[in-house]
This record gives C-alpha cells, sequence and structure tokens, in this order.
C-alpha cells in the first residue's frame, strides 16, 4: 500500500520541477474550469512564486530564473483569460508559449511549362 508521502512527485532539481509544472498545465490549460482546477492552478503557480523560486535562486542559474520568471507570468495570464471565458491560444514548451495556429499543407505540383518554377495548385 503506498503510503502519503510516496504518492506525490519530488522533484530533485529546479529543471525538473519546471519541466514537471509545465507537463502538468499542458495537461489541464483548455480543460472546463472548475473552483477545483482554479485551487489547483493557483496551488502551482504559488509553488512556482516560492519554494521553486528560492531553489533557482540558491543555484544562480540566470537561465533558469529566466524560464521560471516567463512561465509564472504564462500561468498567470491563463488565469485571467479563463475567468474571462476565451480560451488559451496554444501551448506551453520550453517555458514559453508556443502558439498553435492552423497549419496549412500545400502540394507542390509542377505546372508543364518553360520554366522551372513550382507552383501549387488549391
Amino acid at each position: 500500500m503506498a503510503t502519503e508521502s510516496s504518492r506525490y512527485v519530488k522533484p530533485q532539481s529546479v529543471a525538473e520541477a519546471l519541466t514537471l509544472i509545465e507537463k502538468l498545465f499542458n495537461q489541464y490549460r483548455n480543460a472546463p474550469l472548475t473552483g477545483e482546477l482554479l485551487a489547483y492552478h493557483q496551488n502551482l503557480v504559488q509553488r512556482l512564486q516560492t519554494d521553486i523560486k528560492a531553489a533557482a535562486e540558491r543555484e544562480g542559474d540566470q537561465k533558469q530564473l529566466a524560464d521560471l520568471a516567463s512561465l509564472t507570468d504564462l500561468m498567470q495570464r491563463w488565469t485571467g483569460l479563463r475567468l474571462a471565458g476565451k480560451p488559451f491560444p496554444g501551448k506551453v514548451r520550453h517555458f514559453k508559449l508556443a502558439n498553435q495556429g492552423p497549419h496549412f499543407q500545400r502540394r507542390v505540383h509542377k505546372i508543364s511549362g518553360g520554366h522551372n518554377h513550382r507552383a501549387s495548385r488549391h
């Protein structure tokens, strides 16, 4: 039987903690907004601002501090967007917002003619 302390994942470094929070955030970013989800999100943001920030400052890595600030800001903006009823515009990748706009695929077709330019027919 699992004990209470073994139920939770305990990251060993700041980078591992940031990656874990990014992964968790990407899982629930488009989920329906409930009070429980909002409380969970606020807990993650608070962890970023207190425990993880203190550990990052102890390690003294400027890149980690910048990643931490970026992720914290992004997660705080998520709260405002979702409370306003708007969807979140993308996915978090490398602690930054990676917009996932529409992806258009072209089919390249070489039109017969005297030139070698390729054109796409739609």
